[in-house]
């Protein structure tokens, strides 16, 4: 995808970063109270908070956003990067944004020297699980790792 820019997100992107939001949730048919959305949009632009976001950008128009988060393990001395949160929308699936955000995940899993990055979907999620296919390892979870 040209001109494609990953970003944090900012306080000027709420109306649209809440439009891919709300495209996420009624995808996997979802419902959230009002206050979890803002509390959510308030933790992604605090540096110090959890989840951490990044957005995808093209041409001044948001396409696709990825909500991440560490935490530790028993199993690991390092910690694990979860992928919460992954879309893009409808009209710019299939030029690369979805990779690209897991790209720019697996990056900040690296700065911060998490020993696994995981996700997990839906199983009727077919078209991203293609995607996912190709980064990951698929597990008996339905678990992606890294």
């Amino acid at each position: 995808m040209t001109n494609l820019l990953l970003r944090p997100p900012v306080s000027t992107d709420r109306a649209q970063w809440e439009g891919l939001w709300n495209g996420y949730l009624r995808f996997y048919r979802a419902k959230l109270a009002p206050e979890v959305t803002e509390t959510t949009w308030a933790r992604l632009l605090d540096a110090a908070e959890q989840p951490r976001g990044i957005v995808a950008e093209v041409d001044g128009r948001l396409v696709g956003l990825a909500h991440y988060l560490f935490h530790r393990s028993a199993w690991t001395v390092g910690d694990f990067c979860y992928l919460n949160d992954l879309f893009v929308s409808e009209d710019a699936r299939g030029h690369g944004a979805g990779r690209a955000l897991i790209e720019a995940v697996y990056a900040k899993a690296d700065e911060h020297g998490a020993e696994r990055v995981y996700w997990l979907t839906q199983e009727f999620n077919a078209d991203a699980r293609a995607l996912y296919d190709t980064l990951a390892r698929r597990t008996s979870f339905i678990q992606y790792r890294r």
